[in-house]
Parts: structure tokens; sequence; C-alpha cells
């Protein structure tokens, strides 16, 4: 039931952030904010990303930030960052498929080497929290991103200033 409760927010929300991702004009992946911030397209690509940690947290007791290699590939068109995320998507889809409701349960961590980054806690919790809240984050910066850049807005919960209907 946990599991088939987590697939179903995570379908809803695939969709919305897919939306959002192919909202982005290659025109906007070099904007960012400030000197501090991400580029557009290097905030994307950390979107997609976090589809690419699933089977890590769903899969084993401990994800190691220290050996944990990811390849964004080629973030310079909008295009490419979106196909990153429909190949992640399929695997992050197939991990949550895979699990239990009682593997939820059991202590997850993270780690880089030694250090302990993430205390030991129930797997939900780093499902809810270290991979949707935490898309859900950066899916609301994404929004500012494209608002301050001048591009529009997708509907994802209602209408925006862009959308006329749903």
């Amino acid at each position: 039931m946990i599991v088939q409760a987590l697939l179903g927010e995570f379908m809803y929300e695939a969709e919305n952030t897919r939306k959002l991702l192919q909202a982005i004009p290659d025109s906007a992946l070099d904007w960012k904010p400030s000197e501090k911030n991400w580029t557009t397209g290097q905030l994307a690509s950390h979107i997609a990303e976090v589809y690419n940690w699933y089977p890590s947290t769903l899969q084993q007791s401990t994800f190691d930030m220290g050996v944990y290699k990811y390849d964004k590939g080629d973030i310079s068109k909008a295009a490419n960052i979106v196909a990153k995320f429909e190949e992640n998507f399929l695997i992050a889809r197939a991990s949550l498929e895979a699990a239990t409701d009682a593997s939820m349960m059991e202590p997850w961590s993270m780690v880089m080497g030694e250090k302990q980054l993430m205390p030991p806690m129930p797997r939900i919790q780093v499902v809810r929290g270290f991979l949707m809240n935490h898309l859900y984050h950066h899916r609301g910066e994404m929004v500012v991103y494209l608002r301050a850049s001048g591009n529009m807005v997708p509907a994802l919960y209602g209408n925006t200033a862009d959308s006329k209907g749903f």
C-alpha cells in the first residue's frame, strides 16, 4: 500500500516535471538569477538527476556520495536534458515498482566516505524528503527562473499567468 501510494504520486509528479523541463527554451539555459546560483541548464540537469537517485535509495541501505558518479550528458540543449530526464525516469519508476512496503521501513543513510551526511532513517522518510520534496523544491526554483527570465511557465497545479486552462 505504501509503494502503491508513492507510485501514484511519482507518476503524477513526473508528468509535471516533464512539462516543466519541456518548457525551458535553449535561449534560457545560460540564464541565472545571480552569480551564486546555478544556470537554468544546471538546475534543469539537477532536476533530471534526482530521478537517478531512486535505485541507490531503494536498493541500497547506504548511499555514499563520495563514490557517486553521474553523467549529466550535454546540457547545452534543453532537449538533451529532457532526454536524460526520460532515461532517469524509467530507471526510477522500475526501482519504485520493485520496492516493497516492508523495504520502506528499513533504515537508510547517506555518507561521504566515513562522514555521515544523513543519519539512518526509514527509507520512506528518505523517499519523501530526499527524493520527492527535494525535487519539488527545485521545480519551484525553476518556475521562478522561467518567470524571471521572461519565459512561459506551464500549468502544473492549475492555471498560470501564461495558461488559459488546464
